[in-house]
């Protein structure tokens, strides 16, 4: 996609989503999201191809210019918008997909030191609200709204919205979560899992050593 598509495809995207749009001259002129992303375009498409320093350093400059920090190595969809956007991060690893919608103050960063996909990875139509902190590599389904200040560990199934410190799901398809029984089950957690599968092993253990404890009474009484 070249660059006026790319300009195009940006004024579009936030006429659509911004009321406060009023033509294509303020939108291109005076939208921090408009150039971060656009200045993104061209570091990333320098990170691709291997480009030393010059990347980083594009994606620095946007930052000073914009408060919008996007690792080049991100990759972000079609029809993106940021609204106002200070204080946007988003890691190396990020992938987001199309038709998204990003406020001030998010975040989707790592949990660590780790090395390899370590960032969220986000579907289509999402909304992103501001403060909100996606964090870990953790997929966020299609048309899922994040509530302002959510901080979300966990992948989010498609059709939700999620609120609350840690993020949990609060409707599916529009429809209210009655329970965080509910919740629990479509949020994996490993751990747990893992705990319960040690918990069963170590039952299963008990009950074959109490059999075979009871063999041998049996055998010492037979004697």
């Amino acid at each position: 996609m070249g660059l006026i598509a790319d300009i195009k495809e940006l004024v579009a995207a936030a006429k659509e989503r911004d009321p406060a749009a009023i033509s294509t001259a303020e939108i291109i002129l005076t939208y921090s999201g408009v150039h971060a992303i656009l200045s993104h375009r061209i570091a990333h498409w320098l990170w691709e191809r291997k480009v030393p320093f010059l990347p980083r350093w594009i994606s620095q400059v946007s930052k000073f210019f914009t408060g919008i920090e996007i690792h080049p190595g991100a990759k972000i969809g079609k029809n993106i918008f940021i609204d106002h956007g200070m204080g946007v991060v988003i890691g190396e690893t990020s992938i987001i997909g199309d038709n998204v919608t990003i406020y001030q103050g998010v975040t989707l960063g790592g949990t660590g030191k780790e090395r390899g996909k370590r960032h969220p990875t986000i579907g289509n139509n999402v909304v992103i609200s501001a403060g909100a902190k996606v964090l870990g590599s953790i997929t966020i389904g299609n048309n899922v709204i994040i509530g302002a200040g959510a901080v979300v560990i966990n992948s989010v199934p498609d059709d939700c919205t999620v609120v609350g410190v840690p993020g949990r799901i609060v409707k599916i398809k529009g429809e209210k979560v009655l329970s965080d029984e509910y919740h629990r089950m479509r949020l994996p957690d490993p751990v747990n899992e893992m705990l319960k599968s040690y918990k069963q092993k170590i039952e299963n253990l008990e009950k074959e050593i109490a059999a075979i404890k009871k063999q041998l009474e049996n055998t010492e009484s037979k004697k």
